[in-house]
């Protein structure tokens, strides 16, 4: 392609989930209603857990991990759309658009890793509860997580870094919400093929990996509950894995729509919106399913906002 075709760039415009005004006063006041509820929710999960001793455990050492990359995940995207709506502008720079690529890429590598590193703590609870204390120790746990946060950096990096060495052309109008990798790539003049490479290469090792564990780990779970003799063992042996397994089906199961539409469809519009799906809702509605569904967190959730509630 010719150089006169190829611009530096200083900035990108994202066109959001609608070009229509009518549509951005709802589309900010409900954007910014999940914005808070994920804030809120995800921080009353982190106090509420460090608050009280009894869950002072592995399984809520993972969970306050969760709840911090939930927050950074939403943090990533959410307040710039917010701030263009209300500034009526879709402009972002060139470096806060690498910038937002790397966090977004970070945080849902990393959401990804500690999912599988929770269905891991429950198949090491469940199926070898003797030995859990030793195994799933205090080291173990940080090591796990720092292993997660290392290979999601790295990740993030490496994709950033690809996208500096790109050239783009004129046309950088982004159909999306947020700078997302493969919109970006799409603009470039410069070859990519090594781009698209790095990114399957990455899907593999960020999906396919943890999915493998998840379903490794929940196989041997099922296994080991249905050999339990009574049918109140069994219940308590669902019931504590209940939780995650609901976020892991949220998680999963809409990223799934979203890469099945992505194939049925060539409108960049549908998918904007399909992503709110797997990078808004399951982060705003995590604390919603840990909390509801286990007897422990809501104890704790109560005991903190009684206290809360007795200093005012």
């Amino acid at each position: 392609m010719e150089a006169g075709n190829e611009t530096a760039v200083s900035e990108f415009l994202l066109l959001g989930l609608t070009e229509d005004p009518d549509l951005q006063p709802l589309i900010f006041s409900l954007f910014l209603s999940m914005y808070l509820v994920t804030i809120l929710g995800n921080l009353l999960i982190l106090l509420a857990v460090c608050s009280d001793s009894h869950l002072h455990t592995p399984m809520y050492f993972f969970l306050i991990s969760l709840s911090l990359t939930d927050i950074g995940l939403s943090s990533s995207t959410v307040p710039k759309m917010l701030l263009n709506i209300q500034a009526q502008v879709q402009g972002i720079s060139y470096p806060g658009c690498i910038t937002q690529v790397c966090l977004v890429l970070v945080f849902s590598g990393l959401e990804t890793c500690l999912l599988a590193v929770m269905a891991y703590d429950r198949y090491v609870a469940i199926c070898h509860p003797l030995r859990y204390a030793v195994v799933m120790s205090t080291r173990m746990c940080v090591a796990l997580t720092l292993l997660s946060l290392s290979i999601s950096i790295v990740d993030g990096l490496l994709h950033s870094l690809m996208l500096l060495r790109l050239s783009f052309c004129a046309e950088l109008r982004i159909p999306h919400y947020f700078c997302e990798l493969a919109q970006i790539i799409r603009f470039a003049c410069s070859d990519t093929l090594l781009d698209n490479i790095v990114i399957y290469v990455a899907a593999c090792l960020f999906g396919g990996v943890p999915v493998f564990g998840i379903m490794f780990s929940y196989t041997r779970i099922v296994t080991s509950i249905l050999r339990r003799s009574s049918s109140e063992r069994r219940y308590k042996g669902f019931s504590t894995c209940g939780s995650h397994l609901s976020v892991v089906t949220l998680f999963y199961g809409t990223a799934f729509g979203v890469y099945i539409s992505s194939a049925v469809t060539n409108s960049p519009r549908k998918m904007a919106v399909a992503s709110v799906m797997y990078s808004v809702v399951p982060q705003m509605l995590n604390p919603f399913i840990y909390s509801l569904r286990n007897r422990d967190m809501k104890e704790a959730l109560r005991k903190f906002l009684c206290r809360k509630a007795s200093l005012i």
